[in-house]
């Protein structure tokens, strides 16, 4: 029971395939009270998940690129649970024109989506929470590889390579009360987020040739289970840190030879 007795909010929760939905109900399973948050139309998938899981979970408001709903956030949590151990940030989104050989093309202001969604929101995420979070909570954030260009991820790419450099500097910041900032960078997995992007299959195809352990596109529970152990305080001194979980993928040059 890792989390047995932790408080644990958890973002980005929309189908039942996604990492954020794994991660709640293993969170669930090793013992964690769980709030999910959602916004809009989407907060009715989110509801329906919620009925899949172990326990009731409350899903709360939140729109990241709305200031105002992370202060109504925090202030919700806060009236619930008085304290919070542990975040979940699973958000990301680019518009179209970012995705798909879009860098020398997509127009700044779509570009600033990519950008706000999927990197700026970690901070004010961890700027509104963090009063709530005792010395040894943890905040987790959902990653790909942003140290190198891939096909057709473009603007999104750099969005990652951004949360990764904004997650460094949330540690530094966090550090002094206790608070650990981690991220868990997945290999490609076939969730609503990877359907968005023109030539998914290249992905699919590279990480069946090259990772040593290979790589199940339609298993998210590896990455679920790294972040709850990251939730946990098994990673008490581990923080500014970016945890693979890609089979391997990351650390070998060239494709697997065949048999």
């Amino acid at each position: 029971m890792l989390l047995e007795g932790s408080k644990v909010l958890i973002t980005g929760v929309l189908t039942r395939d996604s990492i954020a939905t794994s991660v709640a109900r293993i969170a669930q399973q090793q013992g964690a009270e769980v709030i999910l948050t959602s916004f809009g139309r989407a907060k009715r998938l989110t509801e329906r998940i919620v009925r899949h899981l172990e326990r009731p979970a409350e899903v709360l408001e939140l729109d990241v690129s709305k200031p105002d709903d992370f202060v109504a956030l925090a202030t919700q949590v806060e009236q619930r649970w008085g304290t919070l151990d542990g975040v979940l940030h699973a958000v990301a989104f680019a518009p179209e024109s970012c995705l798909g050989n879009g860098v020398l093309t997509a127009p700044w202001e779509d570009v600033a989506t990519a950008m706000e969604i999927s990197a700026y929101s970690l901070a004010p995420l961890a700027r509104h929470l963090s009063p709530l979070m005792p010395p040894g909570s943890a905040i987790v954030g959902l990653d790909f590889d942003g140290s190198r260009a891939y096909p057709m991820y473009d603007w999104m790419g750099v969005a990652k390579a951004a949360l990764e450099a904004t997650a460094r500097y949330v540690a530094r910041d966090l550090g002094p009360k206790g608070i650990r900032v981690n991220l868990v960078s997945a290999g490609p997995l076939r969730t609503l987020a990877a359907r968005s992007i023109p030539g998914f299959d290249e992905f699919e195809r590279a990480w069946a040739s090259r990772a040593p352990l290979g790589w199940d596109v339609g298993d998210p529970e590896p990455a679920a289970r790294a972040c709850v152990a990251l939730l946990s305080d098994w990673f008490g001194a581990t923080t500014g840190e970016i945890v693979r979980v890609d089979g391997g993928f990351h650390a070998v040059a060239i494709d697997r030879p065949t048999a």
